[in-house]
């Protein structure tokens, strides 16, 4: 179930947030975009609703399925996961089960590889990535400006 807090408890302008723990994790790359899309929609306050915007929101879900699915993919699934809106940024952290740091393949020019792409496009569209190695595997931290 998602739950939405600020501080004291209740939503505010500076701090919104979805925590997702336990049984309510995102099954897929899909139910996590869902949750953060229902995020942005309810708590995110667009310039002028232009195509800025769109673009914007285009590459919170972009890094969101990329990282999720990173996840399940190589980190033996998602141990936890939250998005939360700060100022006018999206925070968004995303844990798995294993110890293997993520690296950008390099692909040699004009040979286009199967696969390797995704961590350099989220680290591309972010304001900042980290990937930090925890007790029971890692955390991918990301921060997208959605300014």
């Amino acid at each position: 179930m998602l739950q939405q807090i600020g501080s004291g408890g209740s939503v505010s302008e500076e701090l919104a947030s979805v925590l997702v723990t336990g049984a309510a994790l995102p099954t897929s790359a899909a139910a996590a975009r869902e949750q953060v899309e229902a995020l942005l929609r309810e708590q995110f306050v667009p310039g002028d609703g232009g195509i800025r915007d769109d673009i914007v929101c285009a590459d919170a879900l972009l890094v969101t399925s990329e990282l999720v699915t990173n996840a399940y993919r190589h980190g033996g699934g998602l141990t936890d996961f939250s998005a939360r809106i700060e100022g006018d940024e999206l925070l968004l952290s995303v844990a798995d089960g294993s110890t293997e740091l993520p690296v950008a393949r390099s692909h040699t020019p004009g040979q286009y590889a199967l696969g390797g792409y995704g961590w350099p496009m989220a680290i591309r569209l972010t304001k900042s990535l980290s990937a930090i190695p925890t007790a029971s595997g890692k955390t991918i931290e990301a921060v997208i400006s959605l300014a």
